[in-house]
C-alpha cells in the first residue's frame, strides 16, 4: 500500500474526528474533510442508489427512472436513464468502471426490473422482469463483475435469492432449500442498496427488519445456503431493523440502521461483528439516530462512515464508537479504492468527501 495512501486516509480520518466546523479551515490553509457538495442538476429526484467507482467517476440511482453518471469528480452529470423508466424507483446500482452498470428497479411484481449498459448509459439492456406478483426485489450486490446476487422480501415464506453468472446479463431463481424460514413481518429495507452486501469471491450478507428481531443471514457459497444470526438492533415493528451492512473482509462487518420515522428513537442503531456475522456485538456508542448506509474507508481497519437523514457519522475504531461529523441529510455512501468517498440522498443530494 502506497504511502501516499496511507497518509491521505490519516488526515481524512483525523480531520473528521477532529471537533472542528465542516468547513473550519486548518493551519495550513486547508480545509478539514468534509461533505462537499456537487450540483446533480436536479432537487427533485431522491437517490438511494450509488456506486462509486473512483474520486472522478460516479453513479447515481433514484426516484423518476433516473440514472446519473459523472466522469469528472461530481463537476459535471450526465442524464444515462434507461428510455420508458420513468415510473420506476432505481433502489441500487453497481458499476464495475466509467461504462457498465447493473441497476435494480423495485416494487412488487414487473416493477422490480435488472437494467445492464455496457456503454455508459447510451444504451440499456433489460435483463430481468419480476412476473411473480409475490416478489418484491430490494437490493443487489456483485462478487466480481460476472457473479452477482439480488434478493427479494421472502416468498412462500423465504427471501428469494436471484443469481447472475454472466455480469447481469440474464438472471436465475436459486433453490430455496438453503435458505431459513422468514420471521413473520420480515423483509429487508431498500433503503440505500446495502440490504445485500459482498466480500470476497464468495461471502454474501443479507439483512433484514420488520420481524421480531433484526437479523443478517451469511452465505459462503454465493447464496445457496445460508445462516441467520440475531443482531442487537431493535426490530418488531415494520419501520425498524438493520439497514445497511459493510464487510471490510469475510470476518470483519458492521451494521447500521433503526427505526426510519422521524419521530421515533433509534437506539442501538449500531452494530459489529469480528466473526463473518456469527454473532453481533451493540456499539458502545452507537449513532445518535436512524442510519441508512455505511462503508468503510478504504485501507483502513478502524475508519468508517455512516450515513442517514439526520448527519453523517465517523467510527476510528471499526464501529465501536460514532461521533457525528456533519448533519445534512444523505441515504447512502461509498468509498473507492483511490481514497474517493461519495454520499447521495433527497432533493437530488451528492457530495465527495473533500479537504
Amino acid at each position: 500500500m502506497a504511502g501516499a495512501y496511507v497518509a491521505a486516509l490519516a488526515a481524512v480520518a483525523a480531520g473528521l474526528a477532529a471537533p472542528a466546523q465542516a468547513h473550519e479551515r486548518t493551519g495550513a490553509g486547508h480545509r478539514a474533510p468534509h461533505w462537499a457538495p456537487k450540483d446533480s442538476g436536479t432537487t427533485d429526484v431522491r437517490f438511494r442508489g450509488l456506486s462509486a467507482v473512483s474520486r472522478g467517476t460516479a453513479w447515481l440511482a433514484g426516484t423518476q427512472g433516473t440514472v446519473l453518471r459523472t466522469t469528472d469528480g461530481g463537476t459535471s452529470w450526465r442524464n444515462v436513464s434507461p428510455p420508458g423508466a420513468a415510473e420506476l424507483q432505481f433502489r441500487d446500482i453497481e458499476a464495475f468502471d466509467a461504462r457498465r452498470a447493473v441497476v435494480l428497479a423495485i416494487g412488487e411484481g414487473e416493477a422490480s426490473r435488472v437494467y445492464r449498459t455496457d456503454d455508459g448509459g447510451v444504451s440499456w439492456t433489460e435483463s430481468f422482469r419480476n412476473t411473480d406478483p409475490r416478489a418484491f426485489y430490494d437490493c443487489l450486490t456483485f462478487f466480481d463483475p460476472r457473479h452477482g446476487l439480488a434478493m427479494s422480501d421472502p416468498v412462500d415464506g423465504k427471501f428469494r435469492i436471484l443469481s447472475t453468472s454472466d455480469g447481469g446479463r440474464s438472471w436465475t431463481v436459486l433453490p430455496s432449500a438453503g435458505m431459513p424460514a422468514a420471521l413473520e413481518g420480515e423483509a429487508g429495507f431498500a433503503a440505500s442498496g446495502q440490504c445485500l452486501v459482498s466480500a470476497g469471491p464468495r461471502d454474501v450478507w443479507l439483512a433484514t427488519g420488520g420481524g421480531a428481531r433484526a437479523r443478517v443471514l451469511h452465505s459462503a457459497d454465493r447464496g445457496l445456503t445460508w445462516t441467520a444470526t440475531d443482531t442487537p438492533i431493535p426490530a418488531g415493528d415494520p419501520a425498524r431493523g438493520v439497514f445497511a451492512l459493510a464487510f471490510r473482509d469475510r470476518k470483519h462487518g458492521l451494521a447500521v440502521g433503526g427505526d426510519y420515522r422521524a419521530d421515533q428513537a433509534s437506539p442501538r442503531a449500531g452494530a459489529i461483528t469480528a466473526n463473518g456475522g456469527r454473532t453481533w456485538a451493540t456499539a458502545a456508542a452507537s449513532p445518535p439516530a436512524y442510519r441508512s448506509g455505511v462503508a468503510w474507508l478504504p485501507y483502513s481497519r478502524t475508519a468508517a462512515l455512516a450515513v442517514g437523514p439526520t448527519g453523517t457519522d465517523l467510527t476510528t475504531d471499526a464501529g465501536r464508537t460514532w461521533r457525528t461529523v456533519d448533519t445534512g441529510s444523505y441515504d447512502t455512501v461509498d468509498c473507492t479504492p483511490d481514497l474517493g468517498c461519495w454520499a447521495a440522498g433527497e432533493k437530488g443530494r451528492v457530495a465527495r468527501l473533500e479537504s
